[in-house]
C-alpha cells in the first residue's frame, strides 16, 4: 500500500493596516480623544505642543490671508468697470491658491493632516491672454481658497485667544504653591489677592493664605491644564474640517 503526500496550500496573512485617526493621521487611537497620547499625558505630549503651536501661528497667517482676500477683492470689484478688473481678479485667485498650498503644508506638518491638492487650472481652449484670464476666473478651487481666508479669520482669532488663555491660566494657577511666597515677601500681600473692593462703605478683600485654599487653587489649575489639550484639539478640528472642505480636491 502506497501513500502520497498532497501539497498543502500556503496560508498567507493579509497585511495589517494601522488604524487611522479621525483627523487623518495614523495611530492607535488612544483614549480621551488624544490619538494614542492618553488623556493624562496629553498636556506634555509633542502632539499637543504642535497643535498649540498651530493655533498660535495661525493668527498672523490668518491676518495676512484675510488682508489679502479683502484688499484684492475690493480692488478687483472697484476696477470691474474697466479691463483692469480681470487681471486683478485672476491674480487674486492665483494668490489664494498659493495661500491654500501653504495652509495644506502647515496642516500636514503640525496637524498630521494629509489633504490632496485640487486639480490645476485647466488650460484655455483658445490662445491669447483674455481667454486665459477668463479660464482663471472660472477656477472653483481658487474661489474656495479665497473664501477659506475670509471664513477662518474670526475663528482663528478666537482659537488664539482661547488657547493662550487656557494655557497660561492653567499653568499659572497650578504652579501657585511654588511661588506663593513671592506675595508676602515682595508685594506686601499675605497671599494672592482674589478681590479687593469697597461697597457701601464696607471694604471687601480676600487672599489665598491657608494650605487648603492654596491646594484647592492649584487643583483648579491642574484641571485647566488637563482640559487645555482637549480644547485645542476641538479648535484645530474645525481647521481640519475647513481645510478638507475648501482647500482639498
Amino acid at each position: 500500500m502506497s501513500t502520497s503526500t498532497l501539497p498543502y496550500a500556503t496560508k498567507t496573512t493579509p497585511p495589517v493596516t494601522p488604524p487611522v485617526n479621525p483627523d487623518g493621521t495614523g495611530g492607535t487611537g488612544g483614549t480621551g480623544g488624544t490619538g494614542g497620547t492618553g488623556f493624562w499625558r496629553a498636556p506634555f505630549s509633542s502632539r499637543t505642543f504642535r497643535e498649540v503651536g498651530y493655533t498660535f501661528t495661525s493668527l498672523p497667517v490668518a491676518i495676512v490671508g484675510f488682508a489679502f482676500a479683502v484688499a484684492m477683492f475690493s480692488l478687483s470689484a472697484g476696477l470691474a468697470v474697466t479691463v483692469l478688473g480681470l487681471p486683478v481678479a485672476a491674480t487674486m485667485l492665483a494668490g489664494a491658491r498659493a495661500l491654500g498650498t501653504a495652509e495644506r503644508g502647515r496642516a500636514r506638518r503640525q496637524l498630521g493632516l494629509e489633504v490632496a491638492a485640487p486639480a490645476p487650472v485647466r488650460a484655455s481652449a483658445h490662445s491669447g491672454r483674455w481667454p486665459a484670464l477668463l479660464t482663471r476666473l472660472r477656477d472653483a478651487a481658487g474661489w474656495k481658497a479665497l473664501l477659506f481666508q475670509v471664513l477662518v479669520f474670526p475663528w482663528r482669532v478666537a482659537s488664539f485667544v482661547l488657547s493662550l488663555t487656557f494655557l497660561v491660566t492653567g499653568w499659572t494657577v497650578a504652579l501657585y504653591p511654588a511661588y506663593q511666597w513671592v506675595f508676602p515677601h515682595y508685594v506686601g500681600w499675605p497671599g494672592y489677592r482674589l478681590y479687593d473692593y469697597t461697597s457701601n462703605g464696607v471694604h471687601h478683600q480676600h487672599y489665598l493664605t491657608s494650605p487648603l485654599q492654596i491646594g484647592a487653587f492649584s487643583l483648579l489649575g491642574l484641571v485647566l491644564v488637563v482640559l487645555t489639550p482637549q480644547l485645542v484639539r476641538g479648535l484645530t478640528n474645525v481647521d481640519r474640517a475647513a481645510i478638507r472642505a475648501l482647500l482639498g480636491k
